[in-house]
């Protein structure tokens, strides 16, 4: 039984999503602030994280800072503020996915049975492991690590599984939109500018950890990995 933690400060928004989650048979803990779920992160560890961004003390966005230090654990942003700047800042501190407020419970549950089944995927039964490597990088689908040489490098899900994709078509230009088909699976405003940030938070972790492997843009269509560039 997946355990989902549901961090927002008001009871109305913290009592439904509740509701629902427990109709589909998840565990879910409700916290009201950051700081109870600091403290309770330590003693237990949830598969996904719901969080809201405008909270008083410590927002959802510090705190998914502060979760990012110690953990990849999936995490869904809900926020009454719908500004791109908000939307942008929380996947590049780690979000996996946004939602504004209001919003559709069934579509949360939706979403948290897309980004469950992607993160928490049966390993194959298989003696060798699917690895893929360009470069100085290597991607390894079973265990859902990423090493840039030889040093194991924090990817958030949604980041993993576009690299993951792009890597298993190298020299095949991915239009934006088969790469929202494939990795998130379902249509929402602004996927393409979803595409755009993950590749954009790509390119800087690929540069921070000297990544030979670059992503190319195809301009006005998609991305590019070329294994031999």
């Amino acid at each position: 039984m997946n355990h989902i933690f549901v961090v927002d400060d008001e009871k109305r928004i913290r009592d439904l999503i509740d509701l629902y989650l427990k109709k589909e048979g998840y565990k879910v803990t409700t916290f009201p602030d950051a700081e109870e779920v600091l403290e309770s992160f330590e003693k237990q560890k949830p598969d996904l994280l719901v969080l809201d961004i405008m909270m008083p003390g410590i927002d959802g966005l510090d705190l998914c800072k502060k979760i990012r230090e110690i953990s990849d654990v999936p995490i869904i942003f809900v926020s009454a503020r719908s500004e791109e700047l908000d939307r942008i800042l929380g996947l590049e501190l780690g979000g996996d996915d946004y939602l504004g407020k209001p919003f559709s419970p069934r579509e949360l549950v939706v979403r948290i049975k897309t980004i469950l089944k992607r993160a928490y995927k049966e390993k194959k039964e298989s003696d060798t492991e699917d690895i893929i490597k360009i470069k100085n990088l290597e991607l390894f689908i079973d265990r859902r690590i990423i090493k840039i040489n030889n040093e194991d490098v924090q990817f958030t899900i949604k980041e993993f599984e576009v690299l993951e994709y792009l890597m298993k078509n190298t020299n095949m230009p991915l239009s934006r939109e088969q790469i929202i088909s494939t990795v998130w699976g379902y249509d929402y405003d602004g996927y393409d500018r979803n595409v755009d940030d993950t590749v954009k938070r790509l390119r800087k972790k690929l540069k921070e950890h000297g990544s030979q492997m670059k992503i190319s843009t195809v301009w006005g269509y998609g991305y590019r990995v070329d294994k031999n560039e």
